[in-house]
Formats: structure tokens, C-alpha cells, sequence
């Protein structure tokens, strides 16, 4: 779903039980990905985009707060975090067939669009406009978070005691394992992925990761990110790792992202500034730098 991995696990008496628990976040998973997908053409994100620069759209409560709260992160990273960074010329490849590096005129023209600034919302009217025809928004580095968050919700209404939901790495946790032991994550090390950096326990949060150790170019001598600014069209250097920890999966999702394109002085300001939230962050050098609040315990 969303183009990625879903696991579910539920704490319950019995394995049918189980199995009802998890085809109800399934189902509420498949229904978040039929309003926010932009690849769905009968979506009302698609229905946003079609419109830019003609019309106002009139969308659901529940995608009007997802964008609203979207432009809120956009503020607080400086737009580091942008959901219009969709109307981007796709010029950066990490697929190992780019060999030369896009030209500054290339990459200039590739961010003409993006913009938070340029997504008009009306309150009144639930409505959402565009500014510039071509302009674009799209979830992709915060709607796996929200699914999470909402599948997890859905299950406490239902009264399921304890799980987890993980969208491809974005862990949202609730509860105890079935042991009565708090619920732990393991942080890959960026330097070896096939070992564990750290393990540290989650209790009712989420955490998010964002690597680079797997989708990156070099060009003289320079290590480029996969994540791109949406300032500049310029992928992100300098960072390999970024762990968020956070009450909410949309906003560890959308921090992760925005704290690799802040660069680690910045990102960290920015995270120890909000209540309950930490990170982890480690460099290119294999540096670890992490916020005032958090406790690491090394494998």
C-alpha cells in the first residue's frame, strides 16, 4: 500500500481475533492511500493538482487539517519540508544510470514551482488552490506517518491493547508486547547496514529513520543524498542517518526528512525546541550527534 511495505502487529487473546484487528487497519490504510494518493487519478489530491492555477478545489476535512498541518512543518523548517516539492522535475537519478551532474540551470528550472507559499487555503469553503499551473502536492515523505498514525488510532477505539504499525520503517507503537516488555527498536548502522548501531525502547510513540546508505551518488568527490531540498533542487550532503522520535508518525516522518536537508547544527535547534520529540542524528564522517533529552545505549 502507498507504494511500500505495511506491517502490522496486534497484542490479542487469539489469532482470529488478531487477524479482524488487522484487516480493520488494512482497510482504513487502503482508504487514507484512495484520498491522498497522487497517482490515483480519481483522488482529490490528483483533483488539487489537475486544478493549479485555475481553480479553487473543495476537499474533506480530513485532507484540508493533512495540508494545513503540512504547511505548518513547512514554516518550521523553513521549508525544508514542502509538499509541493511533487512539482519537481525528477533531473536526479540514484538508480546508478546518472553519470553527470545536472547543470545549475537544470536544477534552478527544476524548483520553479515549489513552493509553500503558493498553496492557498480557505477555512470557510474547505477549499484548496494551487497558485501556479504545473504546481503540484503530494504525501510522499509524510502520508506513510499518517496512515500509521490513523490505523493505530482506529485500533485503540477498537480496544486492541498494544501493537505496532510499521510503514517501511515508520514504527508507530502503542501499549506493551504480549511479555510486558516496552516495545524496542533497533537503529541500523549507516556505516554497516547489515549491523546494529543502538536499541532503544518506544512507549506509545513513534520513531522514523531516514538513510542515505542505500541511494546516493558521488560526484568530485561529493556524497549527494537521495532527499533534496526543495529550496534548491540540490540533494542533502553532509548527513547519513536522521532518527526521530516523536508522539505521532506524521511528524517524525515529516522531521526525519526535514532535519537531513537542515544539515545537523540547524535540525538539531529545530528538534530541541519541540516538546517531546528527540533524534539521532550521525554523519558522513559516522559522527553521532543526538538532542538534549535522549539516552544512548550502544550495542
Amino acid at each position: 500500500m502507498m507504494g511500500s511495505r505495511f506491517d502490522i502487529t496486534v497484542v490479542a487473546t487469539d489469532s482470529v481475533t488478531a487477524s479482524g484487528y488487522i484487516d480493520l487497519a488494512v482497510a482504513e490504510i487502503s482508504r487514507i492511500e484512495k484520498l491522498i494518493s497522487s497517482w490515483d487519478p480519481n483522488s482529490q489530491t490528483s483533483e488539487i493538482n489537475r486544478n493549479a492555477g485555475i481553480r479553487p478545489v473543495t476537499v474533506d476535512a480530513e485532507l484540508f487539517e493533512l495540508i494545513q498541518r503540512a504547511i505548518g512543518l513547512s514554516k518550521l523548517t523553513d521549508g525544508a519540508f514542502d509538499i509541493s516539492y511533487a512539482s519537481m522535475d525528477r533531473i536526479w537519478k540514484f538508480d546508478g544510470s546518472m553519470k553527470v551532474m545536472p547543470s545549475e540551470a537544470d536544477i534552478a528550472a527544476s524548483v520553479s514551482k515549489v513552493g509553500f507559499q503558493n498553496i492557498v487555503l480557505d477555512p470557510d469553503e474547505s477549499t484548496v488552490f494551487l497558485k501556479l499551473e504545473g504546481m503540484k502536492i503530494g504525501f510522499g515523505a509524510i502520508g506513510k506517518g499518517y496512515a500509521a498514525d490513523k490505523a493505530k488510532q482506529l485500533l485503540m477505539d477498537q480496544g486492541v491493547e498494544a501493537g505496532i504499525i510499521n510503514a517501511s520503517g515508520d514504527m508507530n507503537t502503542w501499549g506493551k508486547q504480549a511479555n510486558d516488555e516496552n516495545w524496542k527498536v533497533a537503529i541500523t548502522n549507516p556505516m554497516d547496514k547489515n549491523k546494529v548501531f543502538a536499541l532503544l525502547p518506544i512507549i506509545d510513540g513513534a520513531v522514523v529513520t531516514s538513510g542515505d546508505y542505500e541511494r546516493y551518488v558521488n560526484f568530485n568527490g561529493k556524497r549527494y543524498a537521495h532527499i533534496i531540498d526543495p529550496r534548491t533542487g540540490y540533494p542533502a550532503t553532509g548527513i547519513i542517518s536522521v532518527t526521530v522520535f516523536a508522539p505521532k508518525a506524521e511528524l517524525a516522518d515529516a522531521l526525519a526528512t526535514s532535519v537531513f536537508v537542515m544539515g545537523t547544527e540547524i535540525g538539531l535547534d529545530r528538534i530541541n525546541q519541540l516538546p517531546k520529540v528527540e533524534c539521532i542524528i550521525i554523519d558522513d564522517k559516522g559522527n553521532i550527534s543526538k538532542s538534549d533529552h535522549i539516552k544512548i545505549d550502544k550495542l
